[in-house]
């Protein structure tokens, strides 16, 4: 069902270094990000598929991950990811980079619950300096990075928790490590017609 692999499709920070990605999973998750919806069908992204181990490396250390724990080093030793889809706009196809901002969110959406399905996971990396990972992979000047994706088999707990009225809906982990996602809850963001605020 649907709304399992979107309860699934948490943002991974951990994962596990047996289980790599292949090539053609990867092409898989690019394909569901092709056959989603485009801006006036524009479809200006490409997607740059990383799953060898010193490719996947390099791009590894240009990023920066969970901001919201910056006490922590994320991913722990040993834990990083198989493999990275980098989500690039076309700019020859759309040089407006705001316009597409709702595509590329739609794309990495779509290859999370793709990911989801295959048994696997991913996190949506926006922190990194696009010049240098454009630089890394010798892209050419037409394609710019806009979002790395990191993808493989999740070693983590996450758990989703609800947040009340006023109540802080940071991430945060405990002592064994267990990832804690404060949701808000359902009745607080549905709005409709004649709703009376509490």
């Amino acid at each position: 069902m649907l709304k399992d692999l979107i309860i699934k499709n948490r943002s991974y920070r951990g994962y596990d270094p047996s289980r790599k990605v292949t090539r053609e999973e990867l092409e898989e998750m690019a394909d569901c990000a092709r056959l989603s919806a485009s801006s006036v069908n524009r479809q200006p992204l490409k997607y740059y598929l990383a799953w060898e181990t010193e490719e996947v490396e390099q791009i590894q250390s240009l990023t920066k991950w969970a901001r919201g724990l910056p006490q922590l080093t994320l991913p722990h030793p040993g834990k990083n990811p198989a493999a990275y889809i980098v989500i690039c706009q076309d700019l020859s196809l759309g040089d407006s980079k705001a316009r597409f901002q709702k595509d590329i969110g739609i794309a990495a959406q779509s290859i999370l619950l793709c990911a989801v399905e295959m048994g696997l996971g991913g996190c949506m990396i926006g922190n990194f300096s696009p010049s240098q990972v454009k630089e890394t992979l010798e892209l050419p000047e037409n394609l710019e990075p806009m979002l790395l994706v990191a993808v493989g088999k999740p070693d983590e707990e996450i758990v989703l928790t609800e947040a009340g009225p006023g109540e802080p809906v940071d991430y945060y982990r405990d002592e064994k490590d267990t990832h804690y996602v404060p949701k808000r809850r359902l009745q607080d963001i549905v709005i409709y017609k004649g709703a009376v605020k509490e």
